[in-house]
Parts: C-alpha cells; sequence; structure tokens
C-alpha cells in the first residue's frame, strides 16, 4: 500500500517584504532630524541676512523672507553712525577674539600636554578640578572675576576681559586627550634620548602632532570669544572698549527710541558673522589637511 507524502513547503531565507519597508522607512528618521535641525539653525541666519538688505521701512512692512533694496544704505549708515562706533567696536572684538584665542590655546597644550605626558604629585587632583571647570558654567565666575579684577584696579580695561579667558578648562582638556592620544611616549624618550630639552621637545615634536587639535581648539575659543556677551557686560562701562555684542545691544536698546535703528542693528549682526564664517572655512580646510597627512605619515 503506498502512502502519500505531502510536499514540503518552500522555506524563504531572506527578510520580509513588510520588515525590509520597515527598516527603509528607519532610515530616513536620521536624516529628518538632521533636516529639522539645520532648518532650526539656519532659518534665523536666513532672516538675519534678508533683513540687512531691507530699508527701515521695508523691515516690518514686507515678507520676512524676501530681499529688500536698502543694504547698501545699511551699511553705509552702519560705518558712519556714531562717528565710526561700529568699527571701533569690530576691532576690540578682533583684539579680544584674535589675542585671546592664541594666548589661550598656547596656554591650554602646554597644560594638557603636561598633565597627559609628565607623573607628578597632585595630578589626579588637577584632572578632578580641571573636570569640574569643564562642568561649571562660565556665568557662575563672572562676578567674582569682576570682583577680583576691580579690586587690582583692571576693571573696565582691556585686560579685564582678556585676562579671564585665558584659562580655558575646556581647551585644557581637549589638549589633554589629544596629546594622550597623538602624541606617543617612544617618540619623547627618543627626543630626550637624542638631547632635546623639554621645551625644544614640547615646541619641535609634540605641537607639530598635536597641530589638527589645537586648530580645533583656537577656532572654538576664537567663537566662543567672538560671542560673548556677558563678560563684557559685566566688566565694561567705557563704550569705546564694547566688542561687537555689547555694542549691537546698545544699538538695539536705542532703537526703542529711534526705529531706523533696527536696520542698522540687524545690519551689524549680518556683518559680524562674515568673520566667523571666513575662519571657520580657512581652519577647517587647514585641519583637514592635517588629519590627511598624519594618516599619510601613520
Amino acid at each position: 500500500m503506498t502512502t502519500l507524502q505531502s510536499a514540503p513547503r518552500a522555506t524563504t531565507t531572506g527578510p520580509s517584504p513588510a520588515r525590509g519597508r520597515g527598516r527603509r522607512s528607519t532610515r530616513w528618521l536620521p536624516t529628518v532630524v538632521l533636516l529639522l535641525g539645520a532648518a532650526y539653525c539656519l532659518v534665523p541666519v536666513l532672516w538675519v541676512l534678508t533683513a540687512a538688505t531691507k530699508s527701515p521701512g521695508e523691515l516690518f512692512t514686507t515678507v520676512p523672507f524676501r530681499p529688500g533694496t536698502g543694504f547698501l544704505d545699511n551699511l553705509r549708515g552702519l560705518f558712519s553712525y556714531g562717528g565710526g562706533e561700529f568699527g571701533r567696536w569690530a576691532l576690540n572684538s578682533a583684539l579680544y577674539a584674535g589675542a585671546g584665542s592664541l594666548l589661550s590655546t598656547a596656554m591650554s597644550a602646554a597644560a594638557g600636554y603636561g598633565l597627559a605626558k609628565f607623573a607628578f604629585r597632585g595630578r589626579r587632583v588637577l584632572l578632578v578640578a580641571l573636570f569640574g571647570g569643564v562642568l561649571m558654567p562660565g556665568i557662575t565666575l563672572a562676578v567674582p572675576q569682576y570682583l577680583l579684577l576691580s579690586a587690582v584696579g583692571l576693571a573696565g580695561t582691556y585686560w579685564s576681559v582678556l585676562l579671564p579667558l585665558l584659562v580655558n578648562p575646556f581647551g585644557i582638556y581637549l589638549c589633554w586627550v589629544f596629546a594622550s592620544s597623538s602624541v606617543p611616549d617612544e617618540t619623547l624618550e627618543a627626543a630626550r634620548l637624542d638631547g632635546a630639552g623639554e621645551l625644544r621637545t614640547f615646541w619641535a615634536i609634540s605641537v607639530p602632532m598635536m597641530l589638527p587639535g589645537l586648530v580645533t581648539v583656537l577656532l572654538l575659543q576664537f567663537i566662543g570669544i567672538w560671542n560673548n556677551f556677558l563678560l563684557p557686560f559685566i566688566m565694561l562701562s567705557d563704550q569705546g572698549r564694547y566688542p561687537l555684542t555689547l555694542g549691537l545691544y546698545t544699538l538695539l536698546a536705542r532703537g526703542s527710541g529711534e526705529s531706523a535703528l533696527y536696520s542698522l542693528a540687524v545690519t551689524g549682526a549680518a556683518v559680524s558673522v562674515v568673520p566667523l564664517v571666513a575662519l571657520m572655512l580657512v581652519l577647517q580646510r587647514f585641519w583637514r589637511v592635517d588629519l590627511l597627512s598624519g594618516g599619510v605619515k601613520g
């Protein structure tokens, strides 16, 4: 007697169509989130750029993102207002951000390198204090710094803005991380065996290896100082020493009694972004070249 056997069912080992569609749909989620974040950051910038092209009569009467016809007049009015106050504010910001970022990066590089490559008593305590400084908001130190600088007669001077910016815990932390990972101990030992001193070893060997990280610290510190408002607001009383942030704030405050100043303030905000964009483009290219050259050498 013969028995009938049913043929085995074909089994599919690949993903089901529904599962594939689910995976494809979730792939778009990070892109959508990034696009929303980019729009959140870029829409205000776009509004400032278009508002800077509008005359005082067009600023509040036309479509928000429609370019106007008064950009050149706004520029002339901005640089001629108050006998050239905007130019002085721009020079002050360049002084604070340029000198402050260079000196702060140099101090951060030396401190981070020392913490990463030297073993000494109290090193762990300094690292804990460094982490605490990274977590502490800068706003909490502004008033104590003003009291200290006022006690030595430096409040209201250029030094009252520069000195508190030289020690940057986050910059020291980045330099510590980068020195720990990019500067081999064997290379330093070889340099010492060849007779190089510690200062020469740091400057001729360690700094070139840390250069991409130092460029990052310089860029972050420059942007932070350029956009700093609270510290100059507390320290300075002379408008001739104001940076752009504080100067534009006073210009906007005056606009409450003279509406034409709103266009100048918006134009000044648009102009003040240009150095940051230029610096970002230049240093980003320089940073990428250093990373590529370091990868080839490695």
